[in-house]
């Protein structure tokens, strides 16, 4: 199939999305699918080499600017510009299928679909409330999600969100990973790291939603049982100064699988909005035991059949967090090893790759079934 791929988020500032949106793309060119990914801004140099994508496999819908929704700060585009973009892009790519990204919202996705006359999967990764913004723009434009053909979300949460938000039902399907570019370590001596414990942070640390506080303030309780417990941040910030914090800014995908690889303990405080969490899984490939806030979320990506592969404590309570440190710090460290690698590979390209393509096959067989066969005419915006 020519699969066209729609991420509504700047590349300039790599997230979430966009490691999805590529890692779907080089899958599905590794299984002889053409690709094209559409999105804001330009992926930082040797990004799409990674993904084993080339630069003509890229085109970029314009400029970006920063919007604040769902206590954070995404860099979307929309308007007359970028609707240019996707129209030259859909008119040169002639996709089979066009597989959009948080579709239902003003970004380059929602432009897309606009646009396009061919077959429309779409993934909702979002877990936040209705934006008055966003649900006038659904008002303006009522056809929208009657375009969609087939529709995924990631996680139990995100679907709730999109039936909420637009009334369609998608199939759960999680974000995806390579298990193979991480790789797995058993702990040489106490510590994975050293000689000392280590717990690892990820993410923005000046938004309150990711709980940075809710881990500073657990600090002085858990070093009261480990006096030597470093702390890694990883993550675009300000500029910050506490004592057994060690801030190591923005880090590439390489850097951030050698500090999980290294740490003892990956802590995930997120008081809210979270839908998936891809870097609990990332730190099960690595070999880190996980301590997650219970967001329904985390809680979701992290059970197995025999329960939660971690520990989770009660989301926003410092305390409580601090106990599950410090519980997880006393176990030994390989305890849930083998356990956390297998439930990172569960979430392998090999295993959701084949979920996604079966909804581009729905999505076709959907737009097929969209024809007037009394007629022989095909519903507005049909193929």
């Amino acid at each position: 199939m020519k699969v066209g791929l729609v991420c509504p988020y700047s590349f300039n500032r790599p997230g979430g999305v966009q490691n999805h949106v590529l890692g779907l793309a080089g899958w599905l060119k590794t299984k002889g699918h053409r690709v094209s990914v559409l999105a804001p801004g330009f992926p930082p140099k040797g990004m799409l080499a990674d993904y084993g994508l080339t630069p003509t496999e890229y085109t970029t819908g314009g400029k970006a600017v920063p919007f604040k929704v769902n206590e954070s700060v995404a860099r979307i585009n929309f308007g007359f510009g970028p609707a240019h973009k996707a129209k030259a892009w859909l008119d040169a790519g002639d996709f089979d299928v066009v597989h959009l990204h948080e579709p239902i919202a003003p970004n380059l996705g929602l432009l897309t679909l606009w646009l396009t006359d061919r077959p429309v999967t779409a993934t909702f990764h979002s877990n936040s409330p209705t934006i008055k913004t966003w649900k006038r723009i659904n008002e303006m434009l009522p056809g929208a999600v009657h375009r969609l053909d087939a529709t995924i979300a990631v996680s139990s949460v995100a679907a709730k969100v999109a039936r909420n938000h637009t009334g369609v039902v998608p199939v759960v399907i999680g974000n995806g990973l390579a298990i193979d570019d991480y790789e797995l370590k058993q702990t040489p001596g106490r510590w994975r790291g050293g000689d000392h414990p280590r717990v690892a942070f990820l993410g923005r640390y000046a938004e309150p939603r990711k709980g940075f506080n809710v881990l500073t303030a657990s600090l002085p309780l858990v070093r009261e049982y480990f006096p030597d417990l470093e702390v890694i941040v990883m993550g675009h910030g300000p500029e910050m100064s506490i004592e057994g914090v060690r801030f190591v800014g923005g880090v590439s995908d390489a850097e951030r699988n050698r500090w999980l690889g290294v740490s003892d303990v990956y802590v995930a405080p997120q008081t809210g909005r979270e839908s998936f969490g891809i870097v609990l899984i990332e730190a099960l490939a690595c070999g880190a035991p996980v301590v997650a806030s219970n967001l329904s979320a985390f809680v979701e990506v992290l059970t197995d059949r025999e329960g939660v592969v971690g520990h989770t404590f009660r989301t926003g309570n410092s305390h409580a967090l601090a106990n599950a440190i410090i519980t997880s710090l006393n176990e030994p460290r390989d305890l849930r090893l083998e356990r956390g690698r297998a439930q990172a590979a569960a979430f392998d390209w090999s295993v959701i790759g084949p979920q996604v393509v079966a909804m581009y096959e729905i999505a076709a067989e959907n737009r097929y079934l969209a024809v007037d066969k009394p007629k022989g005419r095909m519903r507005r915006g049909a193929r």
